[in-house]
């Protein structure tokens, strides 16, 4: 058997007001804010990390919020959908908890599951799917407990420019195993239990544009640098142009962009998020990396101030 990745590490997406970003995913559907820092390319811009309560990979869905930036389109060259998966019996909480805050949404059945499906502030899709797999996510916040908490990603939907070549990669370089083809989708599974399922949409949806409420990447799963090493030379050697390997403090990272113009990213599961914060205190204040602290006050000058607050 070839090489496998367990699936998805995190997902990167463009916002807009970071007070309107952590409201939604924080105090409406109860992830924590794991860390809070800056763009390390851009550090005018805050870098916002959200997950289960420790962050663990397969739970971190991640922001650049740009207040007033241009809205963006969803289409080919993106993931066109991000699914959290919850635990079974939670989803009548779940319709009930959008209704409160009047979040608009639909059912939706694909490969004989349901989906609540519904926009985040900025425009992102989101689902929500029940599921047996993936551990319980104990952290509380407001209404959420740990009973109907979402667990991390279920996966995601993948709007590809040439679904045919995102295929053989999802298939032949990253290890996801073909389980199902219905209609206009084909479902792919890694062997984890949580941010384990791709669905590959195979009709277009016309070409994406980068903006507000769009997926800037998807990052898959590096068991350690050793592992990410060998994804880089396996991926070089077999065409794609992959970068070199990127010091994100919390994972390393390398990038490439498939031949359906989607944007991955392979991040190393260490050294995680504890690496500057005790888990008990995790995304209470804004880190730096070091190459930034002296800049510090500049830098919180030009940021918009939020909290974290219960919206309950």
């Amino acid at each position: 058997m070839g090489k496998q990745t367990a699936g998805i590490h995190h997902i990167t997406a463009i916002v807009g007001h970071p007070q309107e970003n952590v409201d939604f995913y924080a105090g409406v559907l109860g992830l924590r804010l794991v860390k809070q820092t800056v763009n390390f390319d851009d550090p005018g811009t805050y870098h916002f990390y959200f997950g289960d309560e420790e962050g663990k990979p397969g739970t971190i869905i991640t922001f650049f919020p740009w207040a007033g930036a241009r809205q963006g389109v969803i289409g080919d060259g993106q993931v066109g959908i991000t699914t959290y998966v919850v635990p079974i019996d939670s989803m009548t909480f779940w319709k009930k908890r959008l209704e409160k805050f009047a979040i608009p949404f639909t059912m939706v059945e694909r490969f004989g599951e349901e989906y609540l499906s519904f926009l985040d502030p900025h425009g992102l899709k989101l689902e929500i799917v029940a599921r047996t797999g993936g551990e319980k996510n104990n952290w509380s916040f407001g209404e959420i407990t740990p009973e109907v908490a979402i667990k991390g990603f279920g996966g995601a939907v993948l709007f590809s420019a040439q679904p045919k070549k995102t295929a053989e990669l999802l298939e032949k370089e990253f290890g996801f195993e073909l389980i199902g083809e219905e209609g206009e989708m084909v479902r792919f599974q890694s062997s984890a239990d949580i941010g384990n399922i791709i669905d590959l949409k195979l009709t277009s949806n016309g070409r994406g544009q980068m903006g507000v409420g769009t997926v800037h990447h998807i990052a898959m799963r590096a068991v350690d640098d050793a592992d990410q090493l060998d994804w880089q030379e396996r991926l070089s050697m077999n065409g794609y142009g992959v970068t070199p390997v990127q010091d994100r403090n919390y994972f390393n990272s390398i990038y490439f962009r498939e031949h359906g113009e989607i944007l991955f990213e392979i991040a190393t599961d260490p050294p995680g998020f504890a690496l500057d914060e005790t888990r008990d205190r995790l995304g209470e204040k804004l880190k730096l990396p070091e190459r930034y602290e002296k800049f510090r006050e500049q830098i919180e000058r030009g940021l918009i101030p939020f909290v974290v607050r219960e919206l309950d």
